[in-house]
């Protein structure tokens, strides 16, 4: 995406998760892939004054351009797009759900068959180290190998589409999804799928969507 048009994105994708209480204050972060690196959230942004020309360009090896500062979090952000190159913008938050599971240091196991439009039958969790790190940036990439999404301990969550609706799709359905599994928690243990079970609702996915399988006849 040409850098102007990933401003845009960028600012319109903050407010939005803003209005839907997924981001507050400065707590979260959101990008989008460019020709030369990634557009991303400046350090310190608030999504309620989110404007195109408080976005900053970056390339993948931390180089900025114009006066602004990128998020803290953009090492993260860019060994994502490093390791995968279909996403085409990742959003990161410390909404409610997601981080108290982060909180507890687990991640969220097959308790439903929506975990499965992550990737695989969980949704892991990278260890905590100091957030703005390259160790965390590392730790998350690991944890979102064959993964859209992963929980980061006692920081929050990041989550990753081929676009922006993707993206920030994804983040809605993973703070539902721990939300749910919260609740099924707090009056008992939720039964999780088997393997069997989980191989089925793969196959299904296959046919989901609009993005299903072109191969199917």
């Amino acid at each position: 995406m040409k850098t102007a048009d990933a401003r845009e994105a960028v600012a319109a994708a903050y407010r939005d998760l803003g209005r839907r209480g997924l981001i507050v204050g400065s707590a979260g972060n959101v990008s989008v892939r460019t020709r030369k690196g990634m557009a991303i959230t400046p350090s310190g942004g608030n999504p309620d004054r989110a404007r195109p020309a408080d976005v900053v360009p970056v390339t993948l090896d931390g180089v900025a351009s114009g006066d602004g500062t990128p998020s803290s979090e953009w090492a993260m952000h860019a060994a994502i797009y490093k390791t995968k190159p279909d996403a085409g913008c990742i959003v990161h938050t410390h909404a409610d759900a997601c981080t108290a599971l982060a909180c507890l240091n687990e991640g969220l196991p097959p308790f439903h068959y929506m975990v499965l439009a992550f990737g695989g039958g969980d949704v892991r969790f990278a260890p905590y180290v100091t957030f703005g790190t390259a160790a965390l940036a590392d730790l998350a990439a690991e944890a979102m190998t064959d993964r859209s999404a992963c929980l980061l301990a006692n920081h929050g969550m990041i989550v990753c589409g081929r676009d922006v609706g993707a993206a920030i799709a994804n983040a809605i359905l993973l703070e539902t999804l721990c939300r749910q599994y919260l609740l099924a928690r707090s009056v008992g243990a939720p039964r999780l799928l088997n393997a069997e079970e989980i191989a089925g609702a793969r196959e299904r996915f296959k046919n989901y969507g609009p993005h299903a399988d072109k191969k199917r006849s």
